[in-house]
């Protein structure tokens, strides 16, 4: 005889839902992927050696030319902003920010690590913002130590012709404050570029195209073309650095400093809002 045994009825029970990664954790995930890279702070190294190298150079040059001329032509001392920061040394380090910052969305198209980027982290405008917030610290770190050593470097030695200026001279905040910001700028620029092409070498390419080249197309001496002049980057750092006003006799239309400092703001948050905006509405 046999009897049915009874077995109480089991309940499966549902895996707990993980909590949604939080914007610190995103930013922390894209600090790792950003310094296990080992061209980066090789990258980041040579760049500070070459722009404020090339400081010491410019200011060498000065220094021999104020010292042909003879003592005592340049009293009362005066900022050389061009000498500290010259423009082959920080238009190298606009092209080196930019494709950096373009490298951290490239990079992962081309691997295809954007997957698996976007299965962890289906916000994906969230995930851009977190590039954009480590790309923007990190860049304004190596600007600002940049900036501050070319002018240190230039200084100490133009003191040698004493024609040297300290760091509370008129003109001197605002010319280190532009150029460090400019390496931050560039580098969200080129991390915007990066979303929209996808692709290395073309998004290198119109980084070089949009960031230097294109300024050259548009002269002064008109207004309309002044005016496009003048919301370029590069153009917009000069005058920041410049601490002359425009001369009377001059018949080229300049910059005013408010407005550099606007087109600092604009192309970053255009950069990177229309990067949020694109890769919310495109596929992977």
């Amino acid at each position: 005889m046999t009897t049915l045994a009874s077995t109480a009825p089991t309940t499966s029970v549902a895996p707990a839902a993980e909590p949604p990664a939080r914007f610190r954790d995103l930013i922390a995930s894209e600090w790792i992927k950003t310094r296990s890279l080992r061209s980066t702070p090789w990258t980041i190294a040579l760049t500070t050696l070459f722009v404020i190298g090339s400081s010491a150079v410019a200011a060498l040059g000065a220094s021999r030319h104020i010292a042909d001329a003879g003592p005592g032509t340049r009293q009362p001392r005066d900022f050389l902003p061009f000498d500290a920061y010259p423009p082959a040394g920080y238009m190298t380090l606009m092209l080196v920010a930019s494709g950096v910052g373009a490298l951290t969305v490239v990079s992962e198209y081309s691997s295809g690590l954007i997957r698996t980027t976007t299965v962890a982290v289906p916000a994906r405008g969230a995930m851009v913002l977190a590039k954009a917030v480590v790309t923007a610290a990190l860049w304004t770190a190596v600007g600002s130590a940049v900036s501050l050593g070319s002018f240190l470097v230039s200084q100490a030695v133009l003191n040698g012709q004493h024609a040297g200026v300290p760091l509370t001279h008129p003109g001197v905040f605002r010319a280190m404050a532009a150029s460090a910001l400019l390496a931050p700028v560039c580098a969200l620029v080129g991390l915007g570029l990066g979303v929209w092409i996808r692709h290395g070498a073309a998004t290198m390419v119109t980084g070089v195209f949009t960031l230097l080249i294109l300024p050259m197309m548009f002269s002064q001496t008109e207004r309309w073309s002044a005016d496009v002049n003048h919301a370029m980057v590069v153009s917009a750092w000069r005058r920041l650095v410049q601490n002359w006003g425009p001369s009377p006799e001059s018949h080229m239309f300049t910059a005013t400093v408010p407005g550099s400092w606007i087109v600092y703001v604009l192309w970053p948050l255009v950069a990177v809002g229309s990067a949020v905006v694109v890769v919310r509405r495109r596929d992977v």
